[in-house]
């Protein structure tokens, strides 16, 4: 593990910098700058029918202003005062027989960025606190709709502004600070090392749900102890679902023996912020001959989006290169037909190549702030979950594809107009592909990028792994 990621790491969550920030972003929107800041904490909740709680997961937003994992909290910001205040709960004697003491405020205080904290019963009093004084007392306060609970009051101020907050954290939370991008190298790197025992795995695996458990499993043991979503662990033409869950498919025909290739699109999750990172390689040890042609259009396209990124670049115009160079290689096999230019206006590389090129990425895998319009009439662009130019400190995934997918392919083919762009008897040779994704996670950084990804991509160093296990 990089010295230098846990040494800012060993520092606390910078939640007061986050706090200033994000009043600094209600100021820049029109509002005056003033008032209180109210989040809550994800609440415990049980499982219907069952004395279980369901798997706990925190608030990104509220966490974005305390750095507390800690279920039925809340965190106040007032914003004249410059005080962040966290609350947690109060010992339970009746739980701590099961689970243990919980922090104390003290203990809390010293391991989060707060000025204070109080027992989370006394929310209502401390906000009715904050009115006290008529003189200096905050005549606003900023809340999200559908994430304040019922026990909650804020009776105590004139004014309750329900708009403004959720868009200032999403142009915070765009824009990564030195702590953040820390924690998303360590991301990565646990993710890589599981990446790496996948790869060193798969030649003698029997079935998908044996790589899914190496991942998993090689991501806790180095501290990451969640996922950033459920692994996508695909072998043959599972790689041509885009987020394949079922992970128990045989890697090895009864009849023939072949073993497919594999896509692999799984992150772990440290300290929330996540990893999002997918590679694809043969599952013998050798790509057949048209798997490795796929995957060879595949990596120039990422090659060439990611000469492209830098500061001030439209996102719109990397996914078009994308398609372009898709278009080239597919024409190049075969499997098109007509001018790069025919093809691109006709938008038929959509066929193979259906989603966004990447996503912004922090403490959700597709990341507040992308701004994405799913009302495009262009199908080229309705999917991506970016829109818009880059800027330093965003973080993004570069992801493109190459799919045989028969429910997204066939209409094309069927269809009068769109058919004779299509070779249907080169195709057949590629549905056994599946199909190929690739994909990094970058920092934009002033004049360009740094790539936070480290697992191997050159097609023969990959075979060189799976073959060496």
């Amino acid at each position: 593990m990089d010295s230098a990621v846990t040494a800012v790491l060993a520092g606390k969550y910078p939640a007061k910098q986050h706090a200033r920030r994000v009043a600094e972003a209600l100021k820049a929107s029109g509002h005056d700058g003033s008032g209180v800041i109210y989040l809550e904490g994800t609440k415990t909740r049980m499982a219907e029918d069952s004395d279980e709680a369901v798997p706990f997961r925190q608030r990104r937003n509220f966490y974005y202003l305390s750095g507390c994992e800690l279920a039925d909290s809340y965190v106040t910001y007032n914003i004249d005062q410059d005080e962040l205040v966290l609350y947690i709960p109060a010992a339970d004697p009746d739980e701590v027989m099961w689970t243990g003491l919980p922090l104390s405020p003290e203990e809390a205080l010293k391991k989060y960025d707060v000025d204070k904290v109080l027992a989370s019963s006394e929310i209502n009093a401390h906000l009715a606190h904050y009115c006290t004084n008529k003189e200096t007392a905050p005549k606003r306060v900023y809340a999200i709709p559908d994430r304040v609970c019922a026990e909650t009051t804020f009776l105590p101020f004139d004014d309750t502004n329900w708009d403004a907050l959720s868009n200032a954290l999403d142009q915070c939370r765009k824009v990564k600070d030195d702590y953040e991008i820390a924690l998303l190298k360590r991301s990565n790197e646990i993710s890589a090392l599981a990446h790496l025992a996948v790869m060193k795995a798969a030649k003698l695996a029997k079935n998908e749900r044996e790589l899914e458990a190496v991942f998993r499993s090689t991501c806790l043991s180095h501290g990451s102890r969640g996922q950033s979503y459920g692994p996508i662990v695909a072998a043959g033409v599972n790689g041509a679902t885009l987020h394949y869950q079922t992970n128990d498919m045989d890697l090895e025909d009864p009849v023939t023996g072949e073993r497919p290739s594999l896509l692999v699109d799984a992150g772990g999750e440290y300290r929330l912020y996540c990893s999002d990172i997918t590679r694809a390689y043969p599952l013998s040890g050798k790509f057949s001959v048209e798997a490795r042609q796929i995957y060879d259009i595949v990596l120039d396209m990422q090659t060439q989006c990611m000469d492209m990124i830098k500061p001030g670049v439209a996102w719109d115009d990397i996914h078009a290169r994308a398609h372009k160079v898709a278009i080239s290689g597919l024409l190049r096999l075969g499997i098109l037909r007509g001018s790069e230019e025919e093809l691109f206006e006709k938008r038929i590389s959509v066929a193979f190549f259906p989603h966004g090129l990447g996503h912004y990425m922090g403490m959700d895998t597709h990341d507040v702030g992308g701004n994405p319009n799913h009302a495009d009439p262009n199908p080229m662009f309705r999917y991506l979950r970016l829109r818009g130019t880059l800027s330093p400190s965003e973080v993004v995934t570069v992801e493109p594809g190459v799919y045989f997918c028969r429910f997204i392919i066939e209409p094309y083919l069927s269809s009068p107009e769109l058919g004779k762009y299509i070779d249907s008897a080169v195709l057949d040779k590629y549905w056994k592909v599946g199909g190929v994704r690739i994909e990094d996670n970058l920092v934009i950084t002033q004049d360009g990028y740094l790539n936070l990804t480290t697992v191997p991509k050159d097609p023969e160093e990959v075979e060189r792994i799976v073959q060496q296990g």
